[in-house]
């Protein structure tokens, strides 16, 4: 009962806190930020009554259970999917924006500078995120034999991190931003997802303290390393002072060109500790299992953890090249980069032979195909990127829209295609189900999907180069030939390629997101089995004549 009361007091004492500050705030965005935190606080309330156990109160507890903790992977794997969908749903409407600026239909809250880093977020941060933390709890149970630690804190690292997404995206609508990329959310959102973030440390660390099995696994090296590398970003990025406690508005410790050089040491290994370390330990575990193959060489995938996240915390400076960054800077930033082409294709080369003597699974295995192309284009754009942080190619690339092809090779198709494959993986595994409700719905998912990447991907690249070449183009006389709103121009054949890609792309996420709940509840398609063609020896013979 003395638990039941501390943890009610506790949500109405955030309730409380929050509606005053609601009524304190400076601004209205402020205020309506606080109100979603109230709202947040009276469900928990509600829910923390509605689901105690009053008659048991005085009882002694059970015994602890000794079976894995799935629960919040199984929402994780919900939250997955959901956020997916959303994220997906705002980046193709973004995307015909660009075509149609009819589309921003004068409304501050949907222009695109308010629902662009809402899709990034979305994408990134709610379905990336979302998967990272459901399977990393997944595969830390599984490798280490051991029960997660600290189940209700586990709880606390879901449900806080959801409700820091929603923070953040209401937040971007409302124009709450502190303009760095891939760091939008305001001081009050950075705060509480350090507190989300150490929690969801100390979860995964008390695991691994606690396993039964000697060796440590290297997904977890791979987890660990992106959710530590993470933490260090977050703060030393979001160190900013608050014009008011009751205000949305901050403004960063550093200035200038630091302040540039901090955004983009963040900005970069936002993307090589949150979308390749985190994800490269999805591969390295759900990659052998599906394909029930050892990794090819255990050794390797040792040297491609160290290697990699030594040279990869070096390498932001190539997205400040020719700028006012120190030219030293920008070379260490070069080099560094390219050096990380060896450790990354080290790794493709890796999970790629990991399927040797399951190669066959390919053709009749629609999960083994999504992650040998999820590997695929994870090598392709660790080769692209090390490409265009040679300052020459950059030149031409940098402020492109081949950067935005780059970018969705590798989201669209290394970070993507290997989640789809994980949460394929895991669904039937925490619902107890024998298989996928439709295997030729996966399928289906991933041709739409792989046709929606080449589309995208594509005609970025061909829209890049083109703007790159229109821009630096002179005539005779000295001056530039084309105009800024010529390109401009230009660029909208390329921008309904793209949308249409990205359409595709959504409506594989659909089919997953069907064929998940309905594996959830249970059903099976009937449907032909994904196998080659099938063979009956007591046909295969002549015809004899008849008989007159």
């Amino acid at each position: 009962m003395h638990n039941l009361v501390m943890k009610a007091g506790g949500w109405f004492l955030a309730f409380g806190l929050a509606v005053i500050a609601a009524f304190s705030a400076v601004d209205a965005a402020f205020a309506a930020q606080m109100w979603i935190l109230a709202v947040a606080a009276l469900i928990g309330l509600c829910c923390l009554l509605r689901g105690a156990d009053y008659e048991g109160l005085d009882r002694p507890a059970p015994a602890k259970p000794t079976g894995y903790y799935d629960d919040v992977i199984r929402w994780g794997v919900i939250a997955t999917v959901f956020w997916g969908l959303a994220g997906m749903l705002v980046g193709v409407y973004i995307a015909l924006q660009l075509a149609f600026p009819q589309l921003n239909l004068g409304l501050e809250y949907t222009t695109f500078g308010r629902l662009r880093p809402l899709h990034t977020s979305a994408v990134i941060f709610a379905f990336c995120g979302n998967a990272l933390i459901a399977s990393s709890f997944w595969v830390v149970q599984r490798t280490c034999r051991a029960r997660l630690a600290f189940p209700a804190l586990a709880r606390f690292v879901f449900w806080g991190y959801q409700l820091f997404i929603v923070l953040a995206a209401t937040g971007y609508m409302l124009g709450i931003t502190e303009g760095r990329e891939y760091a939008e959310p305001e001081w009050y959102a950075d705060i509480w997802l350090t507190i989300v973030w150490v929690s969801y440390l100390a979860v995964y660390l008390g695991t691994i303290v606690r396993r039964k099995e000697p060796h440590i696994y290297v997904a977890n090296w791979f987890y660990l390393s992106f959710i530590v590398t993470i933490a260090m970003l977050h703060l030393v990025n979001n160190l900013t002072i608050p014009v008011s406690l009751f205000g949305s508005k901050s403004y960063s410790a550093f200035a200038g060109v630091q302040d540039a050089l901090t955004q983009w040491w963040y900005g970069h290994n936002a993307v090589g500790f949150f979308l390749t370390a985190g994800f490269l330990g999805m591969m390295y575990y759900f990659i052998p299992k599906q394909a029930e193959r050892p990794v090819y060489s255990y050794r390797l995938s040792i040297v491609h953890f160290w290697s990699l996240i030594f040279l990869y915390i070096w390498a932001g400076p190539h997205h400040l090249h020719y700028t006012a960054l120190p030219d030293w800077a920008q070379t260490l930033g070069e080099v560094f980069s390219i050096m990380l082409w060896m450790p990354s294709w080290g790794g493709m080369i890796n999970g790629l032979m990991t399927l040797n003597g399951a190669w066959d699974k390919v053709r009749t295995d629609p999960i083994i195909r999504m992650m040998v192309l999820a590997l695929a284009f994870y090598g392709m754009s660790t080769f692209e990127g090390p490409m265009m942080s040679i300052k020459t190619v950059n030149s031409l690339s940098h402020y492109t829209d081949w950067t935005i092809g780059h970018v969705h090779s590798g989201a669209l198709g290394w970070n993507g295609m290997i989640t789809f494959a994980t949460i394929y993986f895991l669904t039937p595994r925490l619902w107890g189900r024998t298989r996928m409700y439709s295997l030729r719905m996966i399928n289906w998912h991933f041709w739409t999907a792989t046709l929606g990447i080449v589309l995208y991907v594509s005609s970025m690249w061909v829209a890049g180069i083109m703007q790159g070449l229109m821009w630096r183009e002179y005539g005779h006389d000295g001056y530039l030939v084309y105009a800024f709103v010529d390109v401009v121009a230009a660029m909208k054949p390329y921008y309904l390629i793209r949308a249409t890609g990205g359409l595709l792309y959504l409506l594989g996420s659909v089919f997953m997101a069907w064929n998940v709940f309905q594996t959830i509840r249970g059903n099976l398609r009937e449907e032909a089995p994904l196998t080659g063609t099938p063979y009956n020896p007591a046909l295969d013979h002549p015809l004899q004549p008849h008989a007159a």
